[in-house]
């Protein structure tokens, strides 16, 4: 093994060290899609991504964007879901600016096949039938509404995407005319119809959502939908809305202004309780001052597997765990529950918990809905963007990790690791609303590749969503499969922390043989259309075709055991050496987990940090001690989580970096 001189290594520029840090550039460079061609370059057309311009957030600056451009095919087919928007807005007398707005936010224009969301909606209009969707959780929702104004029975428009355009149409000029407006043809006089339409009880919500319907429409977007339709919404700048009667509607939101959010944001302060128990102990989360004693490293974004309405009253009991923030589905309404410079119970790992920032997202992994909303989506990178800039976080997946790639903390914890938001979750399309985009950063021989699927039309295999062993529907997903050989036929790799004497499976539960959008992993190999990473100590398939790219090249940092040792072991938690443990505090064990790195193999780094732990036990946060050591840890991506190694074990150079042989 070649040892690269410390001088050598780029620490400051590709390494992000726990300490003091400055806000990352919010600059969104335009992807490159070849996983063979650095950023910069023009990749060959079968590798290039259909078009799609994704329109910035309100109130982030959009990047340079170049103009949309549609193949234009000889059927029209392909332009049907156009014409929908076309055809039912001139029907219901609705601007089709409105119209397509009003559906990007809802849907992106996605039929989703007839599934539902995380909300119990349907369709590019988002019509809910939640007693169908959350199995008779709510009452009626507006697809029976929608029938009644339309005609068409409520079945049909949750399963046809053309109908249900109808539908939010008609519930659209309905909410104009019940605020005794014109059906005007002048979008500008619709605004507070498209509040109306959000569904939001509170007014901030509605407002919000109908601010981002217009700051969308006055940029433009364009994108090929899940099920291949070409649609487009021309940019309109000088379209403002007319918002008369948002005066009228009173304050945004009850406590909104103690909320941490940015502005503009719907936001509310529901407090999660902290108190004492009876019979001893506290609840539900501890008093701090980050990132004043400690660094806030980590945002950690999970999903409710509940309602909205049950998740409040979850985090509103003081035996039960806690998190920063609940993020509703429908509208992205946003509850704030425990400040953030305090310690929420939310990630299963006390070192996360110490250290992150978690956001909840109302909905279901598997069961019951298949997507997430665009306002949720929306909403979530508005706040995690103002989070990052507020705490020096960067943007990447290193440092916005899912629930489901928090490490457990001993090897008996592993196996009952929480697996949300699961392969569901659209980290591509959220990480270019967080203004940093997944994209190639090297060539062929650049050491690393990012994974980043196209979500829309990459349909992996899952099973279990509603019955163990049973096919889930084919839906976009962010995950890929990991096998032991270059082949579809090649069993899955197995992972030993979650099924110690059996193989993985593609249980959608089962992330043992997953790597995902966004995490960078070095690679092992390359054959015909695969490629191979390290991951949990072995090589690792993913089928990854030129034609259909799966992962993108990117350079970085890597380590492998130093010289002399067969092999290193990993850590979930880096926690201090002994001998830095003042008097009253006790000792926290180091203990390896499962998994070791083998001679020979490479992990790619995501940050490096000086062992650390928040002592905290008592409520009284005065007796709250925080333990720092001069031992230092890399994190690395080891398997679909994250683990550390200690930087004394390995060698640390730039992924490009030769090995011998």
């Amino acid at each position: 093994m070649r040892r690269t001189p410390a001088a050598a290594v780029p620490l400051a520029a590709s390494l992000v060290l726990a300490g003091p840090a400055s806000p990352p550039a919010w600059s969104a460079p335009a992807p490159a899609w070849s996983r063979h061609q650095a950023s910069g370059t023009t990749p060959a057309r079968s590798q290039q991504k259909p078009s799609e311009a994704a329109p910035a957030l309100s109130g982030q600056k959009a990047s340079g964007a170049t103009p949309i451009r549609f193949r234009q095919e000889a059927s029209g087919a392909a332009l049907s879901r156009q014409r929908a928007f076309q055809v039912a807005a001139a029907k219901y007398g609705v601007p089709e600016q409105i119209l397509l707005g009003v559906s990007y936010l809802e849907s992106r224009w996605d039929a989703n096949q007839g599934l539902p969301s995380t909300s119990g909606g349907y369709g590019p209009m988002h019509l809910t039938d939640p007693r169908l969707a959350l199995h008779g959780r709510h009452g009626p929702g507006t697809a029976e509404r929608a029938a009644r104004l339309t005609g068409i029975p409520a079945d049909r428009l949750v399963r046809d995407p053309d109908a249900n355009v109808l539908g939010g149409a008609a519930l659209l000029a309905r909410h104009q005319k019940a605020l005794g407006r014109p059906a005007s043809r002048d979008p500008a006089g619709w605004f507070d119809a498209v509040a109306r339409y959000s569904g939001a009880t509170e007014a901030g919500s509605a407002h919000r959502f109908a601010r981002e319907v217009f700051a969308l429409i006055e940029r433009g977007a364009g994108r090929v939908t899940d099920d291949g339709r070409q649609v487009w919404l021309p940019a309109a700048p000088e379209i403002a809305p007319r918002m008369e009667h948002v005066e009228r509607e009173g304050p945004p939101e009850a406590g909104a202004g103690r909320a941490e959010c940015p502005k503009g944001l719907a936001c509310e302060w529901l407090p999660a309780p902290y108190r004492e128990l009876p019979g001893g102990g506290y609840g539900n989360h501890d008093r701090s001052d980050r990132p004043r004693r400690h660094r806030i490293d980590y945002i950690v974004i999970h999903d409710t597997e509940e309602t909205y309405g049950k998740t409040l009253r979850l985090v509103d009991d003081p035996a039960y765990v806690s998190w920063h923030y609940t993020i509703r589905s429908s509208d992205g309404h946003i509850a704030q529950h425990v400040r953030a410079r305090d310690v929420a119970w939310h990630a299963g790992n006390w070192y996360f918990n110490a250290k992150a920032i978690g956001i909840e997202h109302e909905g279901f992994m598997a069961k019951a809905g298949a997507w997430y909303t665009e306002a949720m989506y929306r909403a979530s990178a508005r706040l995690v963007r103002y989070l990052a800039r507020r705490y020096g976080i960067p943007l990447d997946r290193a440092h916005i990790l899912g629930h489901d790639n928090v490490p457990g903390t001993v090897p008996g914890t592993v196996a009952a690791m929480h697996v949300d938001p699961g392969p569901y979750w659209d980290w591509g399309h959220y990480f270019e609303l967080l203004g940093s985009p997944i994209r190639s950063t090297g060539g062929d021989r650049s050491g690393l590749v990012t994974i980043r699927t196209d979500y829309a039309r990459h349909h992996p295999r899952y099973t279990g969503c509603a019955e163990p062993g049973e096919p889930c529907p084919p839906h976009g997903s962010s995950s890929v499969w990991l096998h032991t050989a270059p082949s579809d036929d090649a069993p899955l790799v197995r992972d030993v922390g979650r099924r110690s004497d059996a193989a993985s499976t593609h249980d959608v539960h089962d992330h043992g043989a997953r790597a995902t959008t966004g995490q960078q992993f070095a690679v092992a190999g390359r054959s015909g259309d695969w490629t191979a990473i390290w991951y949990l100590g072995r090589r690792a398939w993913f089928h990854d075709p030129d034609d259909a790219p799966t992962a993108v090249n990117a350079t970085g940092l890597v380590v492998t055991p130093g010289p002399g040792r067969a092999s290193v072991p990993v850590y979930g938690r880096a926690y201090p050496e002994p001998q830095a443990y003042p008097k009253g505090v006790p000792v926290q064990p180091i203990v390896p987990l499962q998994y070791t790195i083998q001679q020979g193999q490479r992990y790619a780094v995501g940050l490096a940090t000086h062992g650390e732990y928040y002592h905290s036990t008592s409520f009284d946060e005065k007796a709250h001690r925080l333990v720092r050591g001069r031992t230092m840890y890399y994190q690395v991506q080891l398997g679909h989580r994250v683990a550390f190694v200690k930087a004394d074990d390995v060698e640390i150079m730039p992924s490009t970096t030769d090995l011998p042989g």
